[in-house]
Order: C-alpha cells, then sequence, then structure tokens
C-alpha cells in the first residue's frame, strides 16, 4: 500500500456541484500515488440554514435533537462528493460517523472525540476504495449523534490521520494557507511556507479561523504533520511542522484577533484561598473555556478578579456566577461584551527581548488603550476595546515588518 495522507475539504471547497466536481478532481489526482481518506465538512451555508430551521422552534432546541439536525450537512456533502467520484470511475463509499465508529463523549455541540475505529477504515482502503467521511460528526456509546463544535471537520481529519498512521493530513480550504494575519484586516499580509506546530497552536486558540484549534492539539499530541492550503488555486500552502527546523526563527511569525469576547470582573472579592476555584471551577463544570484570567493586588483583604469567555458562553457563565453568589461574597458583577483580543506570536520571542515594549510602544502612538496584558513563552495577548481592533492589527503589523 502507498502512504496514506488524509484530504479534508471545507464548506466552501464542496459548497456547489461545481465545487464537488473540482474537489473529486483533486481526490482522482492524489489517488494516482497516495493511498486517500478524504474527510468533507457541510456544503458552505448548510449548517447555518439547519440552525435557522432549529431555532423556528424556540432559540434552546433540544440538544440531542439539535445535533442530530446539524449533523446532517455532512451526510449529504459525504454522499455527493462519493457520486462525483463514481462519476470519473473512482471506488469511493461514503461513511457516517457511526459507521466508522468515531465515539464521543455526550456532551452535544461541544463534543470530545474518544476513539476512532481504524480498522474499519484501513478495511476500505485496501480494498482500493477510497473512504468519505463525514467531518464534524460523532456518536456516543448509547448510539446519539453529536457534533464536535464549529470546524470539528478538521478536528476528524486529523483525528483520522492519527489513528491510521497517515503521512500528513491536508487540510483544504478556501485560502491559499496560513497568513501573518487575515488578509481582509492588512491586504499585504504574507502566506507563510511554513510554521511551527506551537506557534499554530497559540494562533489558532486566539482567534486564527484557518484551522481548529483542536485540530492542532490532536496534530501536535500525535506528531501528525498538517498542510492548509486551497482548493481553488494551485500551490504548496503552509506546513505546520512538528519541529523548529530553523536556528533563528522570525521574531513575531502572526498576529490573531478575537472580537467575539466578553470581560466578567467580580469586584470586591474576598482574598481567601479557593475563591479562584469557587469561581472557575463552576464555570469549567458547564464546558466553557476561560481564556484571560487577571487576579489583582489585594486591599483590605479584597481584590477584583476578571476573565474572559466567548460572547456565545455569556448567558451561561452569567447563570453560573449567579448560582454561586452564596458561596462567593463580591461587591459587583460587571460586564463588558465591547472587548477583543490581539495577540502576537513568534517562536522568535524566547530568544530576544523587547517584544512586549515595541507592540506597547506602538499601539500607545496610535492611541489603542490596553484593558489587560497576558503572556507566554511565544506570545503576548492584549485586551482592547472591540472597535479599535482591526487599527491595532495593522499597527502591530507593520511594526514588526510582517508583510517582509
Amino acid at each position: 500500500m502507498s502512504e496514506i495522507i488524509v484530504q479534508k475539504f471545507g464548506g466552501t471547497s464542496v459548497g456547489s456541484v461545481e465545487r464537488i466536481e473540482s474537489v473529486a478532481e483533486i481526490v482522482k489526482n492524489a489517488s494516482h500515488s497516495n493511498t486517500v481518506i478524504v474527510v468533507v465538512s457541510a456544503m458552505s451555508g448548510e449548517t447555518n440554514k439547519l440552525i435557522k430551521l432549529a431555532n423556528h422552534f424556540g432559540e434552546n432546541p433540544d440538544k440531542r435533537e439539535f445535533d442530530a439536525l446539524v449533523s446532517t450537512g455532512e451526510t449529504i456533502s459525504s454522499a455527493l462528493l462519493t457520486m462525483a467520484l463514481h462519476s470519473k470511475g473512482i471506488k469511493a463509499r461514503s461513511f457516517s460517523a457511526s459507521q466508522i465508529s468515531m465515539k464521543t463523549t455526550d456532551s452535544y455541540s461541544k463534543a470530545k472525540i474518544l476513539d476512532v475505529d481504524a480498522e474499519k477504515i484501513l478495511k476500505v482502503i485496501e480494498d482500493g476504495t477510497i473512504p468519505i467521511i463525514t467531518g464534524f460528526q460523532g456518536i456516543t456509546e448509547g448510539g446519539d449523534v453529536t457534533t464536535l463544535g464549529r470546524g470539528g471537520s478538521d478536528t476528524t481529519a486529523v483525528a483520522i490521520a492519527a489513528q491510521v498512521n497517515a503521512s500528513r493530513c491536508d487540510i483544504y480550504t478556501d485560502v491559499d494557507g496560513i497568513f501573518t494575519t487575515d488578509p481582509k484586516i492588512v491586504s499585504n499580509a504574507k502566506k507563510l511556507d511554513s510554521i511551527t506546530m506551537e506557534e499554530m497552536l497559540e494562533l489558532a486558540g486566539q482567534g486564527a479561523k484557518v484551522i481548529q484549534t483542536r485540530a492542532v492539539e490532536f496534530a501536535n499530541k500525535y506528531n501528525v504533520p498538517v498542510r492548509v492550503l486551497s482548493s481553488f488555486n494551485d500551490g504548496e500552502g503552509t506546513l505546520i511542522n512538528l519541529k523548529e527546523e530553523t536556528m533563528e526563527n522570525a521574531l513575531v511569525s502572526g498576529i490573531a484577533f478575537q472580537k467575539d469576547q466578553v470581560k466578567f470582573t467580580l469586584h470586591g472579592v474576598g482574598d481567601i484561598p479557593g475563591t479562584a476555584f469557587k469561581i472557575l471551577g463552576p464555570i469549567s463544570d458547564a464546558e466553557v473555556e476561560v481564556d484571560v484570567i487577571v487576579q489583582n493586588v489585594s486591599v483590605d483583604g479584597k481584590t477584583d478578579f476578571t476573565f474572559t469567555v466567548s460572547a456565545e458562553d455569556q448567558d451561561t457563565v452569567t447563570k453560573v456566577i449567579e448560582d454561586i453568589k452564596s458561596e462567593v461574597e463580591f461587591n459587583d458583577l460587571m460586564i463588558d461584551s465591547e472587548i477583543a483580543k490581539v495577540s502576537i506570536v513568534g517562536v522568535g520571542m524566547r530568544s530576544q527581548a523587547g517584544v512586549a515594549s515595541k507592540a506597547f510602544k506602538a499601539l500607545s502612538q496610535n492611541d489603542v488603550n490596553i484593558q489587560i496584558i497576558c503572556t507566554s513563552e511565544i506570545k503576548i495577548t492584549m485586551v482592547i476595546d472591540k472597535d479599535l481592533v482591526d487599527k491595532a492589527v495593522q499597527v502591530l503589523h507593520e511594526e514588526f515588518e510582517l508583510d517582509k
């Protein structure tokens, strides 16, 4: 058997029958020199259409039924692509998540993959058939359909690649690869030929939307090389490296941002052991991811506790805080939905000082006020006003000369 590669095609790549024809040609060409496994998303706009249908009967439909509904878009794509391949004389067969035993947790709409039956997939390709597998879907031990969250097809593809020991996972999108930032914000953003897995983890986690964060986490954990490229244009795309390959990495590799953020501040919290856990524990139990966390210096035994979450989790977090009032004393709860995060990422930060001061100076000179700063070895995240995001990204991109 030749080397196995997994090809994943996003919604825009399979957005029409004409696009599906083009994808079938890409798969056909790849099959000449590789053993191919394909993962597909729903046709662009299909999932939103299904969500709109669900919301007709109320804004909070039953989660089990909601997942059963929105997962059908991928089923349509896989069947259509299989038909397109048949028309080209290629042996192919569509498979749902249940048919390949893509076992997940029962956290509807945010399910996590537990296991994939690699043997079922390998038997198909050993027969010379290309499996066309639905992305985004999973199935619980009890047989209920789950979904993996927005961008979940990326995670499906990388998980399958890991389980079958694929040599690479190619993520096909409507862009030519990973850019230094969003070209819609900075017109001269540069496409990167390669980027480290560590940098991609940070960029994806801080808002870069080309590939889902959990997919990069899977790739990093199971050592799966990933390439991001366009299904619309020829090109090599961007290779996400498992290791740093160059002696001197760029100071900053990219800039990511997230506008759909909300900042919660509990003012006047008692500064006693266990308070942070009493706040964040129940939020975690509600399956909400908290990002930036800041606790101020205590004054007279009181402090301010601030954190950010995705805007879609605002109502959930508000309810959690209401529920823990009896256990956590605080004076006021302040909620700010007019904020956003901007992050600069680069492995070169490890060995070179002055990145933070350079960024802060550039933003200051352009009247961008920073509310919160959070750093790691290769990342600096700043919370700013939502209205200033585009300006901040443009300023930082120019300051660090990322177009060169």
